[in-house]
Order: C-alpha cells, then sequence, then structure tokens
C-alpha cells in the first residue's frame, strides 16, 4: 500500500491512525498543500485524485480516496482488530459521530474552504478565524450532548474500544486546538481525546510525528 498524505491534513491523520491501529504498513508518499501553491493541484497528482485532495491509498495499483471511505475499506480488508462493533445499532452510532464530524464540521473548515473565503471573498483573518470557530463550537456542542448522554460512553466512544468515531474525534480536536478553539464546554470529547492520545498508535499518527513535519 502507499498512502498520500500531509502531516497537517485531517483526513490524512484519520487513515495515519486507521492504519497504525490495524497494524498495516503503507508506504508515505509527501504532498505539500501550500507549498509552491499546493503539489495537490500537480497534474501527476490529479490522475491519481482528481478533487486534488489527500488522503489518497492505493492498494493494489487502486486509488481509494475520501478517508472514510479508506477506514471502511481498511476495516473490510483487515477486520481485526476491529473499529467497528458487531452491532448493527452500535456501529450506525458510531458512525453518525465519525460522520458529524467528516461531513458537517471539517468540509466547512477544511484548508481550500479557508482559502477561498479570504482570497475570493475577502475575509481577513479574523474573520476566516470566526467562521473557523463557529462551526466547531456547532459540531461539537451536538457531539458533546450526544455523549453526554449515552451510555455507551466510556474511556472511548464505545466503552473501553477504540473506534472509529475516536479516530475522527481525535483529529479535528487537534485541529481546533491548533486554532485556539475553546474546548472547555467539551469535557467528555476532551477526556476521550486523552485517553487516545496516550495510545501507542495515536502518538506515531500526531502530525508533529511525521517525516514532512515541519
Amino acid at each position: 500500500m502507499e498512502l498520500y498524505t500531509y502531516f497537517r491534513s485531517t483526513a490524512a491523520y484519520r487513515v495515519r491512525i486507521a492504519l497504525n491501529l490495524k497494524n498495516i504498513e503503507a508506504d508515505q508518499k509527501f504532498i505539500h498543500l501550500v507549498k509552491d501553491g499546493g503539489e495537490q493541484h500537480s497534474s501527476s497528482y490529479r490522475r491519481l485524485n482528481p478533487q486534488g485532495r489527500v488522503p489518497t491509498l492505493i492498494d493494489g495499483g487502486m486509488p481509494i480516496m475520501q478517508s472514510q471511505a479508506i477506514i471502511e475499506y481498511l476495516e473490510e480488508l483487515h477486520p481485526n482488530p476491529p473499529l467497528l462493533p458487531e452491532d448493527l445499532k452500535d456501529r450506525a452510532w458510531l458512525r453518525s459521530i465519525a460522520g458529524l464530524v467528516a461531513c458537517d464540521i471539517h468540509p466547512l473548515n477544511n484548508l481550500s474552504v479557508l482559502q477561498y473565503l479570504q482570497k475570493e471573498m475577502g475575509a481577513d483573518d479574523d474573520a476566516k478565524m470566526k467562521w473557523y470557530r463557529h462551526w466547531v463550537t456547532e459540531g461539537f456542542s451536538a457531539l458533546e450532548e450526544m455523549l453526554a448522554n449515552d451510555a455507551r460512553v466510556g474511556d472511548y466512544c464505545y466503552g473501553k474500544k477504540v473506534s472509529m468515531a475516536d479516530i475522527f474525534i481525535v483529529a479535528q480536536v487537534y485541529n481546533a486546538n491548533r486554532f485556539d478553539c475553546d474546548m472547555s464546554a467539551y469535557p467528555v470529547i476532551n477526556e476521550i481525546n486523552d485517553n487516545c492520545l496516550k495510545l501507542d498508535a495515536f502518538k506515531r499518527a500526531a502530525p508533529e510525528a511525521q517525516p514532512d513535519a515541519s
């Protein structure tokens, strides 16, 4: 396998965690999202991923895009250790947590969106940060309520078992902290994040631990 990645990419961070949890080796290919206008826009990379986004996982010559699809692929290809439980309702609940992050928080704060706000809409740094923090607050407030009121939550989203939901939370909390979002209103999210960051699989996947970190 090959993983096209960038150390600060939230979506690539998720996939790195999943690969580590499943003990799957993937050769990393580094795509710098800012240098020279963004290496993701090169014609060679666009042939692999027409969106010009990371991550892209190559397995057997086939490119797989979108972090959630990649993680689901890894789960089906290497079901042990599992990132989703056997119970269908519990699987759906954990997927809903991942989807809340992947569909309703992250896309609104992605690099391409922030660049568009500044370059095309004329937003200054203050306006950009107000936008970013608004959507983090909207998403994390709902997520905190979901987690605080569910008996399935323990050390992680699903009791004492690390799941796909934890992967999405950790990567998003990292970005929220990077942009100085106020996280004081989310004690359950913070506790889950802290518990995950004690695990080697999460430590090795962290942005600052990557060979392309700068």
